[in-house]
Order: structure tokens, then C-alpha cells, then sequence
């Protein structure tokens, strides 16, 4: 399950954006993933909830905003969305030399907190 590595990581990078901008508690996560990362929605929430353990993540939640494949043809350069059958065959030409162009992605967009208002971290 790679999902647990994928939020450990998430979690981490976040709490440390948090402590160097004076964020007691963050509330909010926005993680943006693509299909072609197979990482599962669901799991991701499930590991979400096992790691958020300290004061820091106290009632936060994950929003997860998931990217489609998406492909370029090499021959006729029509752009389309890979379905769930995952043939990258160009819907236009029938060419099958594409290059993906997303459906990559695994990045935090941003996350939201309560700033430190003590001064104190």
C-alpha cells in the first residue's frame, strides 16, 4: 500500500510549511493525484486519518482532487482523455504513438491553518 508512504510524505511537508509560516493547526489539505499514479482515493483518506495523530492535524481534513490520463497524439495532435481501459489509442486517427501528458501528477496544492497568534510555535 503506497498510500501510506504517499500521505507520510504529505503530512511531513506539510508540517514543516506549517512550523516556517506560524500555522499552530492545519485544517486542510488539498493533494492533487493523478490516475496514473494508481494510488486509491479512498486509501489515501484511510491513511490520511491513521497519520494525522498530533495536535498539529486535530480535525483536518484531505480533499483529494484526482487528474484524468490525458494524451497528445504523435500523428494528428488531438488531445483525449484515457478511459478506464487504459487504451492509448488515439480516438481520432487510431495512431497509437501518443505521448501522456497527464494523469502524472502528485503534488499538495495548498493546505489551510490557523496562524500562531502567541508567537510561539
Amino acid at each position: 500500500m503506497h498510500e501510506l508512504s504517499i500521505i507520510q510524505s504529505v503530512v511531513d511537508t506539510v508540517r514543516d510549511s506549517a512550523q516556517e509560516n506560524g500555522i499552530k493547526r492545519v485544517n486542510k489539505v488539498k493533494l492533487v493525484i493523478g490516475k496514473l499514479t494508481m494510488a486509491l482515493p479512498d486509501s489515501l483518506q484511510f491513511a490520511f486519518e491513521a497519520v494525522i495523530v498530533d495536535e498539529m492535524f486535530k480535525n483536518a481534513v484531505l480533499e483529494i482532487e484526482e487528474k484524468d490520463i490525458t494524451c497528445e497524439c504523435r500523428s494528428c495532435r488531438h488531445r483525449f482523455a484515457v478511459d478506464d481501459s487504459y487504451r492509448f489509442i488515439c480516438p481520432n486517427c487510431g495512431h497509437d504513438r501518443v505521448d501522456i501528458i497527464g494523469g502524472r501528477e502528485l503534488y499538495i496544492d495548498y493546505f489551510e491553518g490557523d496562524e500562531d497568534t502567541n508567537g510561539t510555535s
